[in-house]
């Protein structure tokens, strides 16, 4: 992906650089175990936080962003592309589009929906409308699970910013409904789409951006693939309890995953991600 020297997003809220006296604590031994079981399933179900979570105001833009480094650049590049695609997405249907703001940290912070700590792995928080990022998931996912290349981590960033794009549309809130009605195997199943979903939206998303800039090169999209395939429910599952049960998946498997963000990607269109409506995940 060709991104070095391109527009960078406003809409970046650094932490990494926490003031003396403010918690670091960084991933290692069984912190990374649990970032491999949970964090890798690129986002969590943060509905138990939302209990008396109250209401928070939209985020306004922030003053312009000093980068400070390779990776916040990289960042504030996809999240830049995810802005001008999504907007240009919703304002065709007639809707205003307010993008999120990212959050960088390392080790732990503070969101609207509870702490945001590196074992919890990228999230998007739709009570404060940020998406929550410890960069230092990045090296988990080339070292551990073998997801390497600028793509597997645009993928990271697209998928959490496409479930901004499902509570801006009102999905999330009709989900958590439903899911408070359900029992935990049906609340898992209506995961799983949301999580797919938001796979697909992420490829629709991928199609767009290299229409409107042309920057994604040869071997970019199987970077997505590959990543999508590393950390489906039943790799994740086989992988640390070497068994696998269907009834506990929240995301996907491998092969569901690869597939809906294809079918994003292959269609370009966002109606091809209904996956409340299909039959057959």
């Amino acid at each position: 992906m060709r991104w070095k020297g391109r527009r960078t997003s406003k809409n970046i809220d650094d932490r990494r650089h926490a003031p003396r006296g403010v918690s670091r604590a960084g991933m290692g031994g069984a912190g990374l175990i649990v970032v491999l079981v949970v964090g890798l399933l690129f986002g969590v179900d943060i509905t138990p936080f939302l209990s008396g979570g109250g209401q928070v105001a939209p985020p306004q833009a922030n003053a312009p962003v000093q980068i400070d480094d390779e990776t916040e650049e990289f960042v504030a590049v996809v999240l830049a592309d995810t802005e001008a695609i999504w907007g240009e997405i919703f304002r065709d249907s007639g809707i205003q589009y307010t993008p999120p703001v990212l959050v960088l940290f390392a080790g732990r912070t503070q969101s609207a929906c509870g702490r945001a700590m590196s074992a919890t792995g990228p999230f998007y928080c739709p009570v404060d409308q940020r998406v929550y990022l410890d960069t230092s998931f990045f090296q988990v996912m080339e070292q551990r699970l073998g997801a390497r290349g600028d793509f597997a981590k645009a993928y990271v960033i697209a998928h959490e910013v496409a479930h901004h794009v499902q509570h801006s549309l009102g999905i999330l809130d009709q989900v958590n409904r439903a899911k408070q009605r359900s029992s935990q195997a049906d609340a898992n199943a209506l995961s799983v789409r949301v999580e797919l979903q938001a796979d697909c939206y992420s490829g629709v998303w991928a199609r767009a951006m290299d229409q409107r800039f042309g920057v994604l090169e040869p071997g970019d999209i199987e970077e997505a693939l590959n990543t999508a395939a590393a950390i489906g429910d039943d790799a994740l599952q086989r992988a640390q309890r070497g068994v696998v049960v269907p009834d506990s998946f929240t995301h996907g498997t491998s092969e569901q995953r690869q597939n809906w963000f294809y079918r994003g990607y292959k269609s370009g269109n966002p109606n091809s991600c209904d996956t409340f409506a299909a039959r057959q995940l």
